[in-house]
C-alpha cells in the first residue's frame, strides 16, 4: 500500500504496545509484591523487565503483529494479535519458570499470572481503539496517487484492473494513451496518443506513469522516460515477459542489465545449502547411530524369514540435476523381473507380508540415510523416481524436470500432502511435480523441520497411498 503513515503507525503500534506491557508489570508489582523497594532500584526485578520486553519483541517479529498495520482487516489483525500473545506467554513461561526460575527473582507464580492477564486484557482493548480509529480515518490515510498508462494493450487492461480491484494500493488510473485507439477497451478511458501523454500529465498534475509498451516499441518509450524524468515525474515500466510469468518474479541486476529469473530458489544460496548439508549429515548420523543400529538385525531376520533374496534393494533413479545414482532400500517385494518397470499398487502380489509393514510405516526407506552421507539425497525434497519414469514424464509434463534442481529426499512436501504411492494418472503425477516445485521455491530450514515431523506422525498413524 503507498501510504504516508504507514511507519509512523507501526512504530506507535510497536510503541503503544510496549507502554502497554512496561504498565502491565509496574502495576502489578505495586499491588501484589510485597517488596518495598522501588522498582527502578530492584536489581532482581530489572532483567525480567528485559526478559519480557525482548520476548515480545521476539514473539511479534515470528508473527509478524506489525507488518501492513493499515492495511489488515479486523479479523486478521486480532488474529495476529492472538498468536502473538500465546506465543509470548509460551515465551515467558518456559523462560521464568524452566530456565530462570522463580526464586532467582523473587517472581511468584501470581505474579505472572496477573502481569500477562493484565497485558492481554489492555493489549484487546488498545487494538479495539485503534482498529475503531483507523476506520473512521482510513480514507485519509491512504495517499491516493492518479496515474497513467502508456499502452493500451492487454497488459495495460490487466494493470488497470489490478488497481480497480485493490484500491488500497493507492493508485487511481485516470486512462490510457496510446498511438491506436483501437487497443482502448473502453473508449471513454482513452486519452490520446503517446505524444499528448507528458504535456496532460503536467496539465492535470498527474504523479505517476506506469508504461506497459512493447520491446518493439523501445524508442517511445526511451523519450517518454526522458521527458519524464526532465519534468519530475516518475516513471514505471511493466517488462513483456509479463506475457509468460504467471507468478511473482525474482529480479537481478547484473550491472546495468536487469535479469528476471522464473522462479526464487532459496537453496541456490550457498548459506541455506550449508544449513541443509549439515541438518542432513547431523539428522542421518544420528538415525544411523541411534535407529538403524539396532533396528536392522531385527529387520534383517523378519526379512530373511519370509522371502529369499537379499535384505537390500538397490535401484539406479534419477537425482539432482538429472544425474543417476544408486538408491537403496530395505527390500519389500518378491524378487522379480518387473522391479525396475512396475511401480507398486494397491494389494500388489509382489509384497510380501513384512513389506507390506515397511511400506506402510516408511521403514523400507531407513537406508535411504546412507544416500544422504554420500551426499546424492537429501532427508526432505522430491522423492527420486526410477529412470524409466523420468524420461516418460518428461515428455507429459512440461515442468517435470523442475523438481531436478534439487537433491531427492527421503520424504517431501509431496509426501506429506498424501502425494505418494502410485500414480495412475498424468493429473495424478502433476500434482506431485507441482508440489515439488512449491518446495523448491518456498524452501526454509523450518519447513524441513515441519515435513520431518509430519512425515514422523504418518508412519505411525499410517497413510492411505502408503502401499
Amino acid at each position: 500500500m503507498i501510504n504516508r503513515h504507514t511507519a509512523f503507525f507501526k512504530a506507535l503500534n510497536l510503541a503503544i504496545d510496549y507502554c502497554i506491557l512496561n504498565i502491565s508489570m509496574l502495576t502489578t508489582y505495586f499491588i501484589i509484591d510485597n517488596s518495598s523497594l522501588l522498582w527502578a532500584n530492584n536489581r532482581k526485578y530489572l532483567p525480567i523487565v528485559l526478559v519480557f520486553n525482548l520476548v515480545w519483541l521476539l514473539s511479534a517479529n515470528i508473527s509478524g503483529l506489525y507488518e501492513q498495520v493499515l492495511n489488515k482487516d479486523s479479523i486478521k489483525t486480532y488474529r495476529g494479535v492472538i498468536r502473538t500473545y500465546l506465543l509470548f506467554v509460551s515465551f515467558i513461561c518456559f523462560t521464568i519458570l524452566i530456565l530462570i526460575g522463580t526464586e532467582a527473582y523473587f517472581i511468584t507464580r501470581q505474579y505472572l499470572f496477573y502481569t500477562l492477564a493484565l497485558f492481554g486484557f489492555l493489549l484487546g482493548l488498545w487494538k479495539l481503539i485503534f482498529l475503531t480509529i483507523r476506520k473512521s480515518d482510513r480514507a485519509a490515510l491512504i495517499d491516493t496517487r492518479d496515474i497513467i498508462i502508456v499502452g493500451g494493450g492487454r497488459i495495460g487492461q490487466d494493470l488497470y484492473n489490478y488497481f480497480q480491484k485493490n484500491p488500497d494500493m493507492g493508485y487511481n488510473a485516470v486512462g490510457f494513451f496510446d498511438d491506436d485507439p483501437n487497443n482502448t477497451i473502453e473508449p471513454h478511458l482513452y486519452l490520446g496518443g503517446t505524444a499528448d501523454c507528458i504535456s496532460y500529465v503536467l496539465t492535470n498534475k498527474v504523479d505517476e506513469i506506469f508504461c506497459t509498451l512493447p520491446v518493439s516499441a523501445t524508442a517511445t518509450i526511451e523519450q517518454l522516460m526522458f521527458d519524464a524524468d526532465k519534468n519530475l515525474i516518475r516513471f514505471k515500466s511493466v517488462p513483456e515477459y509479463y506475457d509468460y510469468a504467471k507468478k511473482p518474479t525474482y529480479i537481478q541486476s547484473f550491472g546495468h542489465i536487469p535479469i528476471i529469473s522464473v522462479r526464487t530458489e532459496p537453496l541456490e544460496n550457498l548459506l541455506n545449502r550449508s544449513i541443509k548439508r549439515f541438518f542432513d549429515f547431523s539428522f542421518s548420523i544420528f538415525v544411523i547411530v541411534f535407529i538403524f543400529s539396532w533396528l536392522f538385525p531385527i529387520l534383517f531376520i523378519l526379512i530373511k524369514l519370509e522371502s529369499r533374496g537379499p535384505v537390500f534393494f538397490t535401484q539406479i533413479r534419477s537425482g539432482r540435476d538429472n544425474r543417476p545414482f544408486k538408491c537403496y532400500k530395505l527390500r519389500s517385494m518378491k524378487v522379480n523381473k518387473d522391479a525396475d518397470k512396475k511401480q507398486a499398487t494397491r494389494d500388489d502380489y509382489r509384497i510380501t507380508r513384512m513389506g507390506k509393514f515397511l511400506r506402510r510405516t516408511s521403514l523400507d526407506e531407513l537406508p535411504q540415510f546412507f544416500n544422504v552421507l554420500k551426499g546424492n539425497m537429501s532427508v526432505v525434497g522430491p522423492r527420486p523416481h526410477m529412470i524409466r519414469h523420468t524420461k516418460q514424464y518428461s515428455q507429459l509434463i512440461d515442468r517435470f524436470m523442475v523438481r531436478h534442481f534439487l537433491k531427492p529426499g527421503i520424504t517431501g512436501w509431496a509426501q506429506i500432502k498424501g502425494l505418494r504411492g502410485e500414480t495412475k494418472t498424468v493429473d495424478a503425477m502433476l500434482q506431485r511435480v507441482e508440489a515439488d516445485v512449491w518446495y523448491l521455491e518456498n524452501w526454509s530450514f523450518l519447513l524441513d523441520l515441519k515435513i520431518i515431523v509430519l512425515t514422523i506422525r504418518n508412519s505411525f498413524t499410517g497413510d492411505a497411498n502408503a502401499f
